[in-house]
């Protein structure tokens, strides 16, 4: 075994000065009310799907891996880890001071009883697939293998060794996700469903769930036993759901609410004219797209797609219709991922708006369609939205000088997607997708052949299969990002997908806050910030 990845035991200390502690009024410690989405379904970190839920389980559950200050990965619950030659071994070595938040010692067979809960098909986990790179986890959670196949085991008490299924260099980072999370045994054992009510819910994290009101708020507190308890400021967190993102702007200004990790898009930039820099926008891992039926004539004819898109003005779409919230994408993968060039760019991004109207018309009329041949005629579906509506409007009046006449097709969101899986007809239809990790494999392999569940349009590329097949099997990190990059250029090339606009993350930051650093993942563990 050669050591590829190892890093030491990193203290709070090492990656950002230990935040000032403050007190509340009248001396009571100080609390950070986050909001925070939704309410969450469930605290269950098995059975959660929802980024809310995400958001809270990362301050109460540690993962083998974590984030950064700024988002970015370092140790957890491991000190460190070390990878085999072939890449499908990987040996996370656990932190002798680990404890769970009743003083519970953290052991490595907490994380494998948690890979096989996680994987057991009688949990019903929403997000076993993103486990699918260790061994046998898809067999073990369509119930054809025992869970005691899962490829994770622990040869003693501080050792956690993970066998994969192919080499997977993003595994550090899903070792993060709550899908990853340890369980503490003895507590499932006695409370089973409600192990997860506060007073029961035993977390390995910086924070400890203190108490739930539904419809208001959930309160959790520092966790004592966590290893860097004296580094972390901020000794209380609520996390207030804010579905109704207008009223919290007005809670935010009134001051009950410290930050807000999204905003109404159409407001945008009066909340800019009206906070200013307490205003933040950072690219996100995500993308929003046209999803093109290539069994549908001519949307078959690539020459069609390339004039459908060189049409598009990205730009007008992110500033106009979206209100800033939304950058221009003319690639499939967003910049800044890891293990990764930078991403390839579609042909006709430098030309002008006219220029490009005048080449999408010429390869028009060459496929037998635009000005002067036969009229094009295709339907627009998606969800509703005031924006996802305007965007598609928007995009109709585009295509108009192409001679394109454009129709609409608007449902809910379940059905709109339900629709698209289970193989509905359709001609173009929205498709957005944010990433589950910052690999480029996580967005190109949406259009493989025989992804089904994502591959509606059905683009079925041998080359673009082959590429993808070549990266999973390539330990070099570097022939590896060059091969995803040939295989996004040929995506781009072929377009099944028409790239739209790529996300970014919204948010309001208080004056009270402190250390909040915006970064590509979005993620902002409290343990990292502090209060005024």
């Amino acid at each position: 075994m050669r050591r590829r990845h190892f890093l030491a035991g990193l203290g709070a200390a090492s990656l950002a000065a230990a935040p000032a502690r403050a007190a509340g009024p009248h001396g009571r410690p100080p609390v950070y009310r986050r909001g925070n989405g939704a309410d969450p379904e469930t605290l269950d970190p098995h059975k959660t799907s929802t980024l809310s839920e995400a958001t809270i389980l990362l301050d109460l559950y540690e993962g083998l891996s974590t984030y950064g200050p700024d988002g970015s990965l370092m140790p957890g619950a491991a000190a460190g880890w070390t990878t085999s030659a072939d890449g499908l071994t990987w040996t996370f070595s656990l932190r002798p001071d680990g404890r769970w938040s009743n003083g519970d010692p953290v052991v490595a067979d907490d994380f494998v009883h948690g890979f096989r809960r996680m994987l057991d098909p009688a949990t019903g986990a929403k997000y076993a697939s993103v486990l699918a790179p260790i061994r046998n986890a898809e067999a073990v959670n369509r119930g054809a293998m025992p869970v005691e196949a899962v490829g994770v085991s622990a040869p003693d008490p501080l050792t956690v060794v993970i066998r994969l299924a192919q080499p997977t260099p993003y595994v550090v980072e899903l070792m993060t996700h709550q899908a990853s999370t340890p369980v503490h045994r003895p507590s499932l054992a006695r409370h089973r469903d409600a192990f997860t009510r506060p007073g029961n819910l035993v977390s390995n994290g910086a924070y400890v769930l203190k108490d739930f009101s539904p419809n208001d708020r959930i309160t959790a507190v520092r966790n004592p036993h966590f290893r860097d308890a004296a580094g972390i400021a901020i000794p209380q967190v609520e996390y207030i759901p804010t579905p109704d993102l207008a009223a919290a702007v007005r809670r935010f200004a009134a001051g009950e609410i410290d930050s807000l990790d999204d905003l109404p898009a159409d407001q945008v930039k009066a909340l800019k004219s009206r906070f200013g820099d307490k205003v933040v926008l950072t690219p996100a891992l995500g993308v929003l797209a046209l999803m093109v039926n290539l069994r549908k004539r001519p949307l078959d004819d690539v020459r069609v797609r390339r004039a459908l898109s060189l049409a598009l003005d990205r730009e007008f779409l992110a500033e106009a219709v979206w209100g800033e919230t939304m950058l221009p994408a003319y690639s499939l993968t967003p910049a800044g991922l890891d293990n990764a060039l930078p991403p390839p760019t579609m042909p006709g991004r430098d030309l002008s708006p006219l220029e490009r109207e005048d080449a999408a018309v010429a390869l028009l009329r060459e496929a037998g369609y635009g000005p002067g041949g036969k009229p094009l005629a295709v339907e627009l579906r998606t969800n509703i939205t005031d924006n996802n509506r305007n965007t598609m409007v928007a995009i109709a009046d585009m295509w108009r000088p192409l001679d394109v006449a454009t129709s609409f097709a608007a449902t809910d969101a379940k059905t709109h997607f339900a629709y698209l899986r289970d193989g509905g007809p359709f001609d173009l239809a929205r498709m957005s997708w944010i990433a589950d990790y910052a690999d480029p494999q996580n967005f190109l392999f949406l259009v493989e052949s025989g992804n089904d569940g994502f591959n509606s349009g059905r683009y079925a590329s041998p080359a673009y299969d082959a590429l993808m097949r070549d990266a999973a099997r390539e330990t070099d990190l570097q022939a590896r990002a060059r091969i995803l990059h040939r295989a996004e250029e040929l995506f781009l090339a072929d377009l099944p997908w028409i790239p739209l606009l790529h996300y970014r993350h919204k948010h309001l930051i208080g004056p009270r806050l402190r250390g909040f650093m915006p970064n590509l993942r979005g993620v902002s563990p409290t343990r990292w910030l502090s209060l005024a």
